[in-house]
């Protein structure tokens, strides 16, 4: 929220950007490290750390790839501007943390088969690993910064966003284990709506392209 609420203040600034980043690193690239260690990857001894440390890498490379990008938005099409390139550090964060929240709510219902999965340490290892992947892939990702709900969907999407909101409260870590599943879900239709939305945009730049004159034939 930050971001958004800088913009609609006309607070922006490069400054802004470089210090925000500084946080997202902190918030979403160490921290959620460290707490999947102390979680599990303790159990692993020394190559606990392995993971942990190849996630705060990606997730450092990832945000300064973003920070680079920044002087190249007016170059973009305008179609990519709703799209990041791999997944973003604070959803990267929640997919790093499922073995968490899963345990978490294993341990509410009273599953031990699936509690003792999550203390494992090959589940943590694995979603760091993967999220590592994610942060520093080239896959696009809705950005939802300039998304905008069709009309149809505007009733269906307040009725969904009001029950995740409630089964949030009653239900924390359930709610944001199944958010990390949605969104995983959700990657690879981001990745087909954007190429759709280039196709378009590419036909549509070869329409308005002027053809070429043939050249006249003497004889």
């Amino acid at each position: 929220l930050d971001g958004r609420i800088a913009r609609l203040l006309r607070g922006t600034s490069r400054f802004g950007a470089e210090f925000d980043s500084l946080s997202d690193f902190l918030c979403f690239g160490v921290a959620p490290a460290f707490v999947l260690y102390l979680w599990a990857l303790h159990e692993g001894g020394r190559f606990g750390y392995i993971p942990c440390i190849m996630f705060t890498v990606c997730m450092a490379l990832r945000l300064a790839r973003f920070n680079a990008s920044l002087d190249d938005d007016a170059d973009q099409p305008k179609y990519a501007s709703s799209f990041f390139t791999g997944v973003p550090a604070p959803a990267g964060a929640g997919l790093a943390l499922f073995p968490l929240f899963l345990g978490l709510e294993a341990q509410h219902l009273h599953w031990e088969w699936l509690y003792n999965l999550t203390r494992a340490p090959i589940l943590p290892a694995l979603t760091l690993g993967g999220t590592a992947f994610l942060l520093v892939s080239t896959l696009p990702v809705w950005s939802f910064k300039n998304f905008k709900v069709p009309a149809p969907m505007i009733l269906p999407t307040m009725l969904g966003t009001g029950a995740y909101a409630a089964i949030l409260v009653a239900e924390p870590w359930g709610a944001l284990a199944a958010a990390g599943i949605i969104y995983i879900l959700l990657l690879p239709i981001s990745r087909m709506s954007f190429h759709r939305l280039r196709r378009e945009a590419e036909a549509l730049q070869e329409s308005d392209d002027p053809t070429p004159a043939t050249p006249a034939t003497s004889g």
